[in-house]
C-alpha cells in the first residue's frame, strides 16, 4: 500500500445524510438518492466527497452516519435537503483506490492496521473521507471506481 501526506485546503460542500449500516447501502445511497439529487441541482461534474462520521467498529450499524457531499461555491446555498459543511483543511495521510464497491472496506482497514503503522504516521481527531474526481465513473461492466482515502493526521 502507497500511503502519501498531503496538505489540503477547506473546502466549503453541501452534504446529504445517511443514517444507518455502511456496504452496500452507501452504494444504493448514492445511486438511488445524491446522484438524483445532484443532477436535479445542477452540481454534476464537481469534486465529492463520502465522510464516515463514525467508525463502524465501534458504533452499532444501525447509528453510523455517512455524509455525501460536494464541493460549492463560497456564496452557494445549499439545495434542500442538503446542509453546508466543510471538509477540514490540513494534513492527510492518502492512499488511491480503484475496485468495486465491496472492497474498500478492506482497504480503509488495511489503511489504518498496516498501511498508517508502517510509515509511522499518527492520526488526529477528525474525519475521514473519501474524495471522487469531478469526472469520476464507474466501469459499467465490473462496477469498479477510483477514489482517493484521506486519514487526518497529526
Amino acid at each position: 500500500m502507497e500511503v502519501r501526506v498531503v496538505d489540503i485546503e477547506p473546502a466549503r460542500v453541501a452534504c446529504l445524510r445517511h443514517t444507518g449500516p455502511f456496504g452496500p447501502a452507501l452504494g444504493e445511497f448514492w445511486h438511488n438518492v445524491v446522484a438524483p439529487w445532484l443532477q436535479a441541482n445542477g452540481l454534476t461534474g464537481r469534486v465529492t466527497y463520502g465522510v464516515a462520521m463514525d467508525d463502524p467498529g465501534n458504533t452499532p450499524p444501525e447509528k453510523c452516519r455517512y455524509d455525501a457531499c460536494v464541493e460549492v461555491g463560497h456564496d452557494d446555498p445549499a439545495p434542500p435537503p442538503a446542509a453546508l459543511a466543510t471538509i477540514p483543511g490540513g494534513r492527510y495521510a492518502v492512499v488511491d483506490y480503484y475496485g468495486p464497491a465491496q472492497g474498500i472496506g478492506d482497504i480503509w482497514y488495511a489503511f489504518y492496521t498496516q498501511g498508517l503503522p508502517e510509515t509511522g504516521l499518527k492520526s488526529r481527531p477528525g474525519p475521514c473521507f473519501e474524495r471522487y474526481a469531478a469526472d469520476f465513473r464507474t466501469d459499467p461492466e465490473t462496477g469498479e471506481f477510483a477514489c482517493e482515502l484521506f486519514i487526518p493526521i497529526d
